[in-house]
């Protein structure tokens, strides 16, 4: 995909040329000042005129008439030198290559060196390069019928540094790619509908990631999840033809299997809400309920290709949650795979109850941190919006690490308060240890303390992305649709990790 190149020729033959424009008195000076002498300094005239703008963000094209080897130059705005930041530089690169997609090239070139500044190094407008690319060329092609008319979409870009080493350049750019395939990844999971991603489905295609990465995998079907006693996770399956899946994967990058990071996403494949059914309105769209177990997926696959020196389980309950004369229903109650008991007030309060047995397996398997994620709670959206994943913790230090990677993922997260008032209210319960659901109020803080309630002092991070697991509308990193939110966030926090103390 990308090929690095240590002199830029003006003579060499591509279909498109990127380059960087910052705004700042002297536009054009080096290689891009010899860009200029071929235009016989029209360039500089068209930056005069306004009709070539350094305004962030501005996209210009100009067909270059023969000057050059390039057919086509774009140039994209960078703004001032100093307002320009890593994910700024995402935005644009973001904008300019959902442009030049509609052009149908099948290669184009970047002249890297024009993105780097004082603020701003080439490795990481590298990493910028490969991450947006892959991120804002993304698709969704669905089930519609194929055009006879194939289409065209670049097949390779050439990267060009005179500033840089090629080799470091290469990898920026590869791992910056690798971040955006990895979390296309997880935005096709979600896309993909209920019918054809049941958790059977989802099974199958992580044992695919497992053999490729060489991941421990561990599929236990619905014998198998009844003898371990996962009860909570039993519930919610029990309307469904299709049976559950609780999908395992390890991966070991220390020689001892220790300091183990547990990644637990949310796998429901599709929510009615059960017998408290979801409205007309409400049930659309419920095919991302298993967001958290795609941003799992996604991360892991960036894991498999980064290979950190980390040690991490992925732990994923799958299920769709139905209606039928055997589903579970509301004043049932169940007992969990930790041996605590539950008050089933709302069968739609699901989300919380397979998490529950999979923390407590994550642990099982040796999980010293927990880091769950999951499309849990309408409430989170009441409190943060459409573009801000809520978190929860019981241990500060780990939550400041998935902040950090967080705000290196450019993914918004705000922390929401656990207090002893929210964990009393999901111990209220005259016929079990806990119940599912006390109440509307605080909806989001319950849903994370009932969570916690199974991760009891292993240290704990809850990710709540029901608002931020899909968009509306399209943005410059990305169509409509699934986002595969938190997935680089995950492979980051990996990544990053550095163990803890437990208190």
């Amino acid at each position: 995909m990308f090929h690095v190149k240590k002199d830029w020729e003006l003579a060499a033959q591509h279909e498109g040329l990127i380059i960087g424009l910052y705004d700042k008195p002297e536009k054009f000076s080096g290689s891009l000042a010899m860009l200029d002498e071929k235009f016989d300094g029209q360039l500089t005239e068209l930056v005069k005129s306004g009709d070539l703008s350094a305004k962030f963000k501005s996209i210009s094209k100009v067909h270059s008439f023969g000057k050059v080897g390039a057919k086509r130059i774009w140039f994209v705005g960078l703004g001032k030198e100093k307002e320009l930041s890593f994910d700024k530089l995402k935005e644009a690169l973001g904008k300019l290559f959902k442009e030049v997609k509609t052009s149908k090239l099948e290669e184009t070139a970047i002249y890297l060196d024009s993105f780097i500044s004082e603020e701003l190094d080439g490795l990481d407008a590298a990493h910028a390069i490969g991450e947006s690319f892959a991120l804002s060329t993304y698709q969704f092609d669905g089930y519609r019928q194929k055009s006879n008319v194939p289409e065209k979409r670049i097949e390779q870009v050439t990267v060009y540094s005179e500033a840089m080493d090629v080799e470091d350049v290469q990898i920026s750019l590869s791992v910056g790619y690798v971040f955006g395939k990895g979390t296309n990844s997880a935005r096709t999971l979600v896309n993909i509908p209920g019918n054809m991603l049941t958790a059977t489905a989802m099974a199958k295609y992580a044992s695919e990631l497992a053999a490729k990465y060489d991941f421990e995998v561990e599929i236990l079907d619905k014998a198998e999840i009844e003898k371990l006693g996962m009860g909570a996770f039993l519930a919610v399956n029990q309307g469904s033809v299709e049976p559950p899946k609780m999908i395992v994967l390890k991966y070991q990058g220390k020689d001892e299997w220790k300091d183990v990071i547990g990644l637990v996403g949310k796998g429901i494949t599709f929510d009615t809400g059960g017998y408290s059914i979801k409205t007309k309105a409400g049930i659309v769209g419920m095919k991302t309920d298993m967001g958290g177990a795609a941003a799992v997926l996604g991360a892991m696959e960036i894991i498999g290709e980064t290979r950190p020196e980390q040690n991490v389980v992925a732990v994923i309950p799958s299920t769709d949650n139905m209606i039928s004369g055997g589903a579970f229903k509301p004043d049932d109650v169940i007992t969990s795979m930790s041996g605590k008991t539950i008050e089933v007030l709302n069968t739609d309060a699901e989300g919380r109850l397979v998490l529950a047995d999979a923390v407590t397996y994550a642990k099982h398997h040796g999980a010293d941190y927990l880091v769950d994620v999951a499309t849990l709670t309408g409430g989170v959206i009441t409190a943060l919006g459409l573009h801000t994943t809520g978190a929860m913790t019981n241990h500060e230090a780990l939550y400041e690490q998935v902040h950090g990677a967080a705000v290196e993922a450019g993914e918004q997260m705000w922390l929401l308060p656990l207090f002893e008032t929210e964990k009393e209210r999901v111990r209220n319960s005259k016929v079990a240890d806990l119940n599912n659901s006390p109440g509307s109020e605080g909806h989001a803080l319950v849903a994370g303390a009932f969570i916690g309630e199974f991760a009891e002092g292993t240290p704990w991070v809850h990710l709540d992305i029901a608002g931020t697991a899909t968009s509306g509308k399209a943005y410059d990193l990305g169509p409509a649709g699934a986002t595969g939110v938190m997935t680089r966030t995950l492979a980051l926090f990996v990544e990053r990790f550095e163990p803890i103390g437990k208190k």
